[in-house]
């Protein structure tokens, strides 16, 4: 037997399925492609999530695109994160070419062009289903892991959302959460003082300077109303076909906070909405998040611990998460060890430091009597890419050097028009862009404000027209006794005041007069 023929048969061994599969491509021995020796991804290993790693230009993006294509043609849902903005042209067909024949030639089996379902989600001001999260709905640990918060401060957050949920003040969007920041230290002081402790004004400025960061960063579009429903992720159409969802951040490169923000809050929502799925033999949704490094590079230690919970946990769910990333070092050890799936695009090896990258890449993949890994890696062409996936009982198959198929859908974007016609026909469209801002914590807040200020006015009016009510009483008082020792003082000047004839009838003359007429008559 030729070394050729040995090689077909120990892939076709090593990616025996019994259940349904994926056919990725045909692998290659040296830069010979041998017809037929198809690799494949067993659905029921789907869940196990991956890493799409490679060089820039090096076909990581169709990849992925074929990826989600074959899944969508399974029925099983798909939500891609399309940061370069070249994954909507999965909604027209291929228009084809003679080299797309020829690489399926090789492959073995023919190119069939087709369009796929796909809805247009967006995060930012770009067109689209509008996603959203309420404040509410991420709770005060999650919160505070996404703010990097330290113990104190996580503590604050959680006295902030229990004051909500005791006084029923809903926590929807930014400026709730800032108001209730600012009404603990100031007007509700002595109240939150009262029930839940003393609160440092310095730990609630340090947490508003958080919230701000993702403010600017466009957290305002985010959190809010109406909130997203992930079941709306899983929809099949009426041909059977997973419907792609395909979230548009274009814009969002700059925004690191706000990208992982909306990552781990949609992550942590799926593990809490999807029921327990158990061994089903296929994922009900499979997540590829693309520039993958956006979500790990400002990552505190404990948001990190966070993602490797989910990571570890949400596969029971069904759900199957893959990283698209330049470097398979851009992930976390801890998490690289969960992917099951690896398909490894070229490397570039310019500087001592690739080179040393090159090696530590290599090494996350088996050994093969077939490949020098470390050497290959830097000489695998555009569309070739190392793949090693774990089979039906969980162990990785043979690493294969692998010709890609191409994708069905069109590998270019779609154009304005054709864009606005896909957004148009959506029905979450017109479900999700309403936007809402019903009553919540800011509104009850400054109408409690505003309550307790008029009542305080009421009483300061009230105590200062009492008090101008007692100074003239007073005055008045005053007056009664300035009017009565007047009276006094007249009646004493007027009962020491004598008549004239009452002064000379009572004089000692007269007296003495009188009395010597008396006694002259007497006698």
């Amino acid at each position: 037997m030729s070394q050729q023929e040995e090689f077909f048969e120990y892939i076709n061994n090593g990616y025996k399925t019994k259940g349904e599969s994926i056919e990725l491509g045909a692998a290659m021995l040296g830069e010979e492609t041998i017809t037929n020796a198809i690799v494949k991804v067993p659905l029921k290993t789907l869940n196990r999530h991956g890493l799409i790693a490679g060089a820039t230009g090096t076909g990581k993006t169709k990849t992925l695109q074929v990826l989600a294509e074959n899944l969508s043609e399974k029925g099983i849902p798909v939500l891609l994160m399309d940061i370069k903005g070249d994954l909507s042209g999965l909604a027209q067909p291929s228009p084809g070419h003679a080299k797309i024949d020829e690489r399926h030639a090789k492959i073995g089996f023919e190119f069939t062009a087709q369009k796929f379902p796909i809805e247009v989600l967006t995060i930012s001001e770009q067109d689209g289903t509008r996603l959203r999260a309420t404040i509410s709905e991420f709770g005060p640990v999650l919160l505070s892991r996404i703010l990097d918060l330290t113990e104190t401060q996580s503590g604050i957050v959680s006295i902030i959302f229990k004051y909500c949920d005791d006084n029923k003040y809903p926590l929807l969007d930014i400026k709730d959460f800032k108001k209730v920041l600012q009404f603990v230290t100031q007007e509700g002081k002595e109240e939150i003082q009262a029930e839940y402790g003393r609160i440092s004004t310095a730990s609630t400025g340090a947490i508003l300077r958080k919230i701000v960061e993702i403010e600017q960063q466009g957290g305002d579009l985010f959190f809010g109303e109406k909130s997203f429903d992930v079941e709306d992720l899983t929809r099949i159409d009426e041909d059977g076909n997973g419907i792609i969802s395909v979230l548009r951040l274009t814009d969002i490169q700059d925004k690191p906070k706000l990208f992982s923000t909306f990552m781990l809050q949609l992550l942590a929502e799926v593990y809490e909405t999807f029921p327990e799925q158990g061994d089903s033999g296929r994922p009900e949704l499979v997540i590829f998040i693309d520039e993958a490094h956006l979500v790990f590079e400002e990552a505190s230690k404990a948001l990190l611990n966070q993602i490797e919970s989910i990571v570890k946990l949400i596969r029971s769910k069904g759900i199957g998460l893959y990283f698209v990333t330049q470097n398979p070092k851009d992930v976390p050890e801890d998490i690289l060890a969960q992917l099951g799936l690896k398909i490894q695009h070229a490397l570039r090896a310019f500087t001592a430091k690739d080179r040393k990258a090159i090696k530590l890449a290599a090494e996350n993949y088996p050994d093969s009597e077939y490949y020098d890994t470390k050497e290959v890696l830097t000489q695998l062409g555009i569309g070739e890419a190392f793949v090693s996936v774990l089979n039906e009982k969980g162990i990785p198959t043979p690493l294969a050097r692998t010709m890609l198929r191409a994708p069905m859908s069109r590998m270019d974007v779609l154009t304005p028009k054709e864009l606005k016609s896909v957004i148009n026909n959506s029905r979450l469209f017109y479900k999700y862009n309403e936007t809402l801002d019903r009553e919540s914590a800011y509104e009850l807040l400054n109408s409690k404000i505003e309550k307790v200020n008029l009542a305080e006015a009421k009483a300061i009016k009230q105590e200062e027209e009492r008090k101008e009510r007692e100074r003239l009483a007073k005055e008045k008082e005053k007056e009664r006794k300035r009017e009565e020792r007047a009276s006094k003082s007249y009646s004493r000047r007027r009962s020491t005041a004598q008549n004239p004839i009452v002064k000379v009838l009572t004089s000692a003359t007269f007296i003495r007069a009188a009395f010597g007429i008396l006694k002259k008559v007497l006698k």
